[in-house]
């Protein structure tokens, strides 16, 4: 099968699909993928994926970048301090083997990359939490090519930062279809924290994904909800607005599912292929009902187009179920003698998954042969008890199934053959012209928006030719060659990539020649066709980089190797510091002996103020004491129409001052903080955990960094030990676990989406799992939630040894503490810094607290 389309000018929009699989990457190609993303053994966010060895990725370049697709590898987890070294190393011979990018969440890894394989373009994963106009500054500052954008964002806020990108010579990549976290990427703790297993690290535990109750403190019960997985998202799809997306000016649309089948690969990306080549074409292009069919067959939790089109409440949640639900196939009719009787409204087939849902849950049972009647009605027994009337989905249909050929897609070309007595043999190949393949060979990167000027310098595939030259032409001893001998003899191309579409024979009379010959000669036409394409590929690739460099160079800022360990000076005076979301914590750990307290930004504002994470009356900013600094979240969206930054007219920026302190909890808000003066430190939700990482924060002038709560003692002792830049840890209080675009108490109902003024604010709520244990919900006054481990935690009497390490800086969260509580918390830190001090002693543990990752760290 070989594939042609018109070549008329279009703007391109790359279609980048999952490879979980050597199969899976065949089956993207096949299907039309521009470009796919895969995985190696180790450093990547879906680990129990088969994913690739080096080996296996130096094939899958080659079978890829033959059809003009490129490859893009995904080193997209928080990176450890003992695993910087050997993260450079993979990604070093990952480019040697052919890998055309690296998307990467670590911005220590990010930065190294971009200075040690200068060849490959980096791009920077939704993992690293960018959703606004700083964030894609510190994306160029990084010397990225392209930004994924986090999903929380709608086409509007899409255009503005495609926009910003393009100023900077980037590109911005979208998520058109698949799974949603309900946490925004690269902030989740809870499967970690609960499951033993990081979302940071690629071992997510789908802690989402499980049941749950919401819980408040007026009421004994727990509160209605649609179903009991709360946390659940329905799947994205943006089949049904691709004119809209390709208006947005994101330059790739991504489709999730590294850890889903072939047949789910080559089936949607088939159908993203033909919508989006629609819509390129500036056809306002829906998809058929049959379309929409395959879609959800092949995996479906319901389909949301989600915060896209503005959607933040209960429509963008799948509470009645977490899994696949596939297409609706019809009703139980009858049930006779243990027979049911199915009317079905698809045609079913023999090796088809149906699910029944009843009403004691759902069950799934496979069609055999036999099932269905010449009459269409089909007939099963299944192993549990069904209803009439019950429903009944199709979450596998084996007429769909996709069979893997490493060979296909071919790629057409065009022989020439010239058997001419007295002259030598000669065989020749080129591409075909009208095929995909050719013109994604001709610009390499189908994302790059640059001018003729800059593409005429591209070498084009036209110009290829594979040839081998055999020995002079005799005439025949015995019978002469006719044309079809030739014919079929040099179009066995078999185990090739390759299609003849045409040949031109050119024949003497009377010729003789041994089709071992024609073998040959076929063979090493073909060979140095395929070396040519991957050559020009590869140039090709070097001359895109060069464009990308000069349009976006690397941040001269680092002037010290980021691996170089750089000298600490000894804690003298060590400070203890609160986080305080009201003024009466505030001033009762000012009270305690806090020597400074962080205000969270938006609890600044007036009447925002929240305690034990509620939210209070109208409380003065005055109330708040005098030795404060403002911290600015993980989430800071543009304020562009449609956001609830817009919608609430809230600008936590509004109490900025150049020259002050002030903790930046998002990449966006330290680009955003600096660019107005101020000094900042950066807060854990930006995950420094390796020593590159810390000596590019104090590269970029970061004035402390309080590490993430994912790093053991001993990888504290080794990051502090190799970087010089002050360091800070949360010591007491309660860790936040997620934080959600939808506010989670929706799930009771529908709400007007007034926030401040929200009453559900003004009461204590908790999800409840099914062992019993309770997670704090706080919703802010921008109706996102914040949810908390249930377990306060605890390291207080750790500070000896933090002490002894480097770690110089030691916090209190009280989001969660009342007044009093607040009080004796920091009092109990204080008096462990000083026990510390004084006598090198520690205080004693807090019983059923946890240490979070201190001692146990992450997988």
């Amino acid at each position: 099968m070989t594939e042609h389309h018109s070549s008329e000018k279009r703007r391109r929009v790359e279609l980048l699909a999952p490879a979980g699989s050597m199969e899976r990457l065949h089956a993207a190609v096949e299907a039309g993928a521009d470009a796919v993303y895969l995985g190696l053994d180790d450093f990547n966010a879906r680990r129990n994926a088969d994913n690739f060895t080096i080996e296996a990725l130096s094939e899958a370049c080659d079978y890829a970048h033959l059809r003009g697709v490129a490859v893009y590898v995904t080193l997209n987890i928080e990176i450890l301090p003992s695993e910087i070294g050997r993260a450079v190393d993979l990604a070093k011979r990952a480019s040697q083997a052919g890998a055309d990018a690296f998307i990467v969440q670590d911005l220590g890894l990010a930065a190294r990359i971009r200075e040690e394989v200068p060849q490959a373009e980096l791009h920077i994963s939704t993992q690293m939490n960018i959703h606004s106009v700083a964030g894609i500054q510190a994306a160029a500052r990084l010397g990225a090519s392209r930004v994924t954008l986090a999903r929380e964002l709608s086409f509007a806020q899409i255009k503005l930062l495609s926009a910003a990108a393009a100023q900077r010579g980037m590109v911005v990549e979208t998520f058109a279809h698949g799974a949603l976290c309900v946490c925004y990427s690269g902030q989740c703790l809870m499967s970690s924290l609960i499951g033993g297993r990081s979302a940071n690290r690629g071992l997510c535990a789908q802690a989402c994904r499980l049941p749950y109750e919401l819980q408040s403190s007026d009421r004994a019960s727990s509160l209605p909800a649609p179903g009991e997985h709360l946390l659940s998202p329905r799947d994205l799809c943006t089949a049904q607005i691709m004119p809209e997306m390709v208006a947005s000016g994101t330059s790739s649309l991504k489709i999730e599912g590294r850890m889903k089948s072939a047949t789910y690969v080559y089936a949607v990306v088939s159908v993203y292929r033909q919508i989006l080549d629609r819509a390129l074409a500036g056809e306002d292009v829906r998809p058929t009902e049959a379309q929409m069919n395959v879609l959800s067959e092949v995996f479906s939790r319901g389909f949301t187009a989600a915060y896209l089109t503005g959607e933040r409440g209960n429509d963008l949640m799948s509470y009645g179920r977490p899994n696949n639900r596939g297409a609706f196939v019809g009703r139980v009719a009858g049930i006779e003698g243990g027979v049911v009787r199915i009317d079905s409204e698809r045609t079913l087939h023999a090796g088809d998954v149906i699910e029944f849902w009843t009403k004691r849950g759902h069950f799934a049972h496979t069609l055999a042969e036999g099932s269905i009647g010449a009459d269409g009605v089909v007939r099963v027994s299944p192993d549990q008890k069904v209803g009439k009337g019950d429903r009944v989905f199709r979450v596998r249909n084996a007429e769909t199934a996709y069979e893997d050929d490493s060979l296909e897609p071919r790629l057409a070309v065009r022989g020439s053959v010239a058997l001419r007595l007295g002259r030598p043999a000669r065989v020749e190949f080129h591409l075909v012209p009208n095929q995909r393949a050719f013109e994604r060979l001709a610009q390499v990167s189908p994302v790059l928006d640059m001018g003729s000027d800059e593409l005429a310098a591209f070498a084009s595939p036209a110009g290829l030719r594979g040839v081998a030259v055999g020995p002079t032409v005799e005439p025949a001893r015995t019978r002469p060659l006719c044309r079809q001998d030739v014919r079929d003899h040099i179009d066995r191309l078999g185990q090739t990539p390759f299609a003849i579409e045409h040949m031109d024979i050119q024949l003497d009379e009377g010729v003789g020649m041994g089709f071992s010959l024609l073998h040959r000669l076929r063979s090493e036409a073909l060979d140095s066709l395929r070396a040519q394409v991957l050559d020009l590929y590869a140039g090709n690739h070097r001359m895109l980089m060069q464009a990308v460099d000069a349009l976006c160079p690397a941040s001269g800022e680092v002037s010290v190797p980021l691996s170089q360990p750089r000298r600490r000076s000894r804690v003298d005076e060590p400070l203890v510091v609160a986080w305080a979301t009201n003024p009466s914590c505030a001033r009762a750990a000012k009270r305690a002996g806090a020597q400074l307290v962080y205000i969270p930004a938006l609890n600044y504002k007036r009447g925002e103020a929240a305690l034990a994470g509620v939210r209070c009356d109208d409380v003065e900013q005055a109330g708040y004491p005098k030795q404060k600094a403002m911290a600015f979240p993980a989430v800071d969206h543009d304020p562009v129409e449609g956001t609830r930054e817009h919608a609430l007219g809230i600008d936590v920026w509004g109490c900025a001052r150049e020259g002050k302190t002030v903790l930046a909890d998002g990449v966006g808000s330290l680009m955003r903080a600096q660019e107005l003066g101020m000094s900042v430190e950066v807060g854990p939700h930006v995950p420094l955990t390796n020593i590159a990482s810390l000596n590019l924060a104090q590269d970029w002038g970061i004035q402390r960094v309080w590490l993430s709560p994912d790093l053991t003692l001993g990888q504290i002792a080794d990051v502090a030990e190799g970087s010089s830049v002050p360091l800070g840890i949360t010591v007491a209080g309660y860790t936040e676990l997620m934080i959600t675009e939808h506010c989670l108490l929706m799930s009771q109902g529908p709400c007007d989406q007034r926030c401040g003024s929200c009453r559900r604010r003004s009461v204590e709520h908790h999800l409840g799992d099914r062992k019993g244990f309770s997670f704090p919900v706080v919703t802010d006054a921008l109706g996102r939630s914040h949810l908390y481990n249930g377990v306060e935690l605890d390291i207080a009497f750790a500070i000896p040894d933090l002490l002894q390490i480097g770690v110089g800086a030691f916090m209190v969260d009280t989001t969660l503490l009342s007044k009093d509580e607040a009080h004796a918390a920091v009092s109990r830190v204080v008096r462990a810094v000083r026990m510390a001090r004084e006598t090198g002693t520690a205080i004693e543990k807090k019983r059923g607290a946890t240490t979070g990752h201190l001692f146990r760290g992450v997988t």
